[in-house]
């Protein structure tokens, strides 16, 4: 074995031990052990039996037809599992359905099927063993990519779904999130059904591309802070309701050019308390209270600045018109959200 070979072995295994450590993570070790957790973590646990039989194949001599039979048959695992984990982050109250084992059964015959393959039958290559080999193999990439699409669908319709919906950044982070994966494994059984077609690409390509991927999704995931939600996210609430009911007062009846607004004022107009009131602006705006009421009055000040009428106001009489109480506040707040000073913006733009 040549100085090449170990060096794709090792890449090609460190995405499999990665995944392992991984699933062992999500299923053993994290102590939010949600449903949608075990799930993933099955998914990159029966993967790594897959890309572990590539693996033996490809650099392995005289590898035991049950193991090339059995490593095919975990990919109808995967198909399942990964449906059941898109649809576990979309769905509020998602529970398997009671006959969901019956999803396994295409994997329990061909494991089974595994057993009862001979070497001397498998290395035969005879006519039998050909169509044989050929039937699993169409069907099991068949079969995932069924379940791929079907993964796909279901995120494709939770996003129609919440289209009209004022969404959350971890809602939000939930749909980039199911969108890597599946992209994920649309990459992942590409480069095997290439491999297949008259190897259009090495064998050994499909182990790699696994653990570029496992690496790139496993970053993700704590990037986004997947592992720490679920669909439960998505429960109904009046949250984006009362939000929208904010955003309204402040289109509709300009509450901030009123210099004496604040929290608990708004909070009182709206029903709710300081802290809630707080608590939805800043999931639902990504700013504080200041931030946002201050960057409806820029908005306002930067039309004054360049409107005909109000050519020449003082800077400082712009500033109290749109609901400052001092020039100096205002001169922070404009600097802050357009990374310049009113007097120059106005300088600049006429």
């Amino acid at each position: 074995m040549n100085f090449s070979d170990i060096l794709l072995i090792i890449i090609s295994s460190a995405g499999l031990l990665h995944g392992v450590l991984f699933a062992i993570y999500l299923c053993f070790v994290k102590k939010k052990r949600t449903i949608t957790n075990i799930l993933l973590g099955l998914i990159l646990f029966f993967m790594a039996f897959r890309i572990g039989k590539s693996v033996m194949l490809n650099f392995g001599n005289d590898l035991e037809p049950i193991f090339i039979f059995a490593g095919l048959a975990f990919l109808l695992l995967i198909g399942p599992l990964l449906k059941w984990y898109v649809l576990g982050m979309t769905a509020a109250n998602f529970k398997l359905s009671k006959y969901f084992v019956l999803e396994f059964t295409p994997f329990l015959l061909v494991f089974a099927l595994s057993f009862f393959v001979s070497k001397s039958w498998f290395e035969s290559q005879s006519k039998q063993v050909i169509i044989v080999f050929a039937t699993v193999l169409i069907f099991i990439y068949l079969h995932l990519a069924t379940h791929i699409l079907m993964s796909w669908l279901i995120w494709r319709r939770a996003k129609r779904d919440h289209s009209q919906t004022l969404l959350t950044k971890s809602q939000k982070a939930v749909f980039s999130w199911l969108k890597l994966l599946i992209g994920g494994f649309v990459v992942i059984w590409l480069s095997y059904c290439l491999n297949i077609i008259e190897d259009a690409v090495p064998y050994i390509v499909g182990p790699i591309m696994y653990s570029i991927v496992v690496y790139f999704l496993s970053y993700k995931a704590f990037q986004l802070k997947i592992i720490d939600v679920d669909g439960s996210i998505f429960k109904q609430n009046d949250d984006a309701l009362v939000f929208n009911q904010i955003s309204k007062l402040f289109k509709e009846e300009k509450l901030y050019l009123d210099a004496q607004l604040s929290l608990a004022s708004l909070g009182k107009q709206i029903g709710k308390g300081t802290q809630k009131t707080s608590e939805i602006i800043n999931q639902y705006a990504k700013q504080n209270f200041n931030d946002f009421v201050n960057n409806h009055r820029i908005q306002d000040a930067k039309k004054l600045l360049l409107s005909e009428s109000t050519k020449n106001h003082t800077i400082a009489s712009i500033a109290f018109d749109v609901g400052f109480s001092s020039l100096s506040s205002f001169n922070s707040a404009f600097k802050k959200f357009e990374k310049t000073t009113p007097s120059a913006f106005r300088k600049k733009e006429m």
